[in-house]
Formats: C-alpha cells, structure tokens, sequence
C-alpha cells in the first residue's frame, strides 16, 4: 500500500530518492575532504576506507529499508495505536516493519554499493570468486546484524516507550562508526562492538581478512569467517526480546 502510495507521486518520489543519496554520500564527501591533506587513516588508505564505507552504508541501507520504522512502535504505544496491529491477522513485528515504508531508502542503499564498488576496484586484493562470494555474504550477514539490532530496539520500546533515540545510538551510530577502521578506536570500544552488540562482523572483521590486515584484539582467524552464525544468533536473540517486549505489553486503553 506504501509502495502504491509512493508511486502515484513518481517525481516526489524520484527527488527524495536522490534527495536521500545525496545526504547520505556527505559522509563520504567528509572522507575525501580529510584525505585531501592526509594519506592514510589508522593505516588505512582511502580505497579501504571506502571498502568499509560501502559494505557498512550498503548493510545498513537495506536493514534501514526494511526494518527502519521499526522505531515507531514506542509512539505507537504511548497513543495506544498499537492495539491496532493486534486486531489483523498479520504478524506483528512485520506490520511494524510496513508502517510507512519508505523506498525512498534505495538512495542509502545504492549510494553504498556505488562505493563499495569503487573500494572494490582500488584496493590492493587478488580477486577471485571465492572472494567476491564473501563480500556478498558480508553484505547480506551486516545487513541481517544491523535488522536485528533494529528489532530488538524496537523491542526494548515496550518497556521504555521513549528509547527510540537508544535504539538510534546503535543503528544509526553503529553505521557512522563502522565506516573508520577499527585502529583508530581504543580497544575497550573494539572489544564492545565485538563481544556485546557485534556490529564488529558487519564489516570490521570481514574485511580485515579481505584486506590480508591483522585484527587489533588478535583473535583467531576463523573468527572473521562467522559474520553469517553472528547474524543467526542476533535475530534469535532480537527475536525472544521481540516476543518477550510483546507478551508483556499492556494497553492505554482508551
């Protein structure tokens, strides 16, 4: 219904799409802009800079796009609207995922894999199929990561109905980190990001053994490899709070 809503205005449409890839890439003008008088960024050229870029913005973008008005639930249950999406026969959670979806969102989305390309295509890797195959899984593991962060935002919503900027401090500000090398951080933040909300697989550690770069906390190699049984253990995880924050929710009444 959104995407039928949207369309009938195609050139709004197609204005706050590029509208949305132009916001977006700012982050990544700022980047060439401190690359204009630096060479490298905790040992890290550009190309590999944008390598991180593009596999952050692009996993985030599509989470964003299908999960990212998840956030509207806290409103939802201070104005009692939630009791709504109980009434349908739909499952809750994906009612919430369709709440004014915006595909406006594709800008994100294709703003990243334009840069990830072109990280791609400059970075100093022996390509091979093996190796694109687990960019791709990279991709879509970091995007699976970012959805449950989202949903258990949401989530935590039915015990505090005003956490939805909390639940951004981890999205939105995930993504910002993600897109620096983990070398200019202290360890504690790597450590965190790794052990306690593992944003570090969304590309951190992925692409530290695509670039043939050492891990700042010396974990074992294999551990680069996991970003897919990462991704499943999140959505489980994000799944029981879900269920856990909807058992326990309690209407305004009216």
């Amino acid at each position: 219904m959104w995407i039928r809503a949207t369309m009938v205005y195609r050139t709004s449409f197609i204005i706050n799409t590029l509208g949305n890839f132009l916001v977006t890439g700012l982050d990544f003008v700022a980047l060439l802009l401190m690359f204009s008088h630096i060479h490298a960024l905790g040992g890290f050229g550009l190309p590999e800079i944008a390598l991180l870029y593009g596999a952050t913005c692009s996993s985030f973008g599509l989470a964003d796009l299908l999960l990212g008005n998840a956030d509207r639930i806290g409103q939802r249950v201070r104005d009692g609207s939630f009791d709504i999406l109980l009434l349908r026969p739909v499952p809750v959670l994906a009612q919430a995922a369709a709440d004014r979806f915006a595909p406006r969102r594709l800008g994100r989305i294709v703003q990243g894999l334009l840069v990830l390309g072109w990280g791609i295509s400059r970075v100093d890797v022996n390509w091979t199929i093996g190796k694109a195959l687990f960019t791709v899984v990279m991709v879509i593991s970091g995007a699976a990561i970012f959805s449950a962060v989202f949903i258990a935002g949401a989530a935590f919503q039915f015990w505090a109905a005003e956490a939805s900027e909390v639940s951004n401090s981890f999205t939105y500000g995930g993504c910002t980190l993600l897109q620096y090398p983990p070398t200019v951080f202290a360890r504690e933040l790597v450590r965190g990001v790794t052990f306690v909300v593992p944003l570090a697989f969304v590309n951190w550690l992925p692409a530290l053994r695509l670039l043939g770069r050492e891990d700042p906390l010396g974990l074992p190699g294999w551990v680069s490899c996991c970003g897919p049984l990462v991704a499943v253990a999140a959505l489980t995880a994000a799944g029981l709070i879900w269920r856990a924050g909807l058992r326990s929710y309690r209407s305004t009444g009216s």
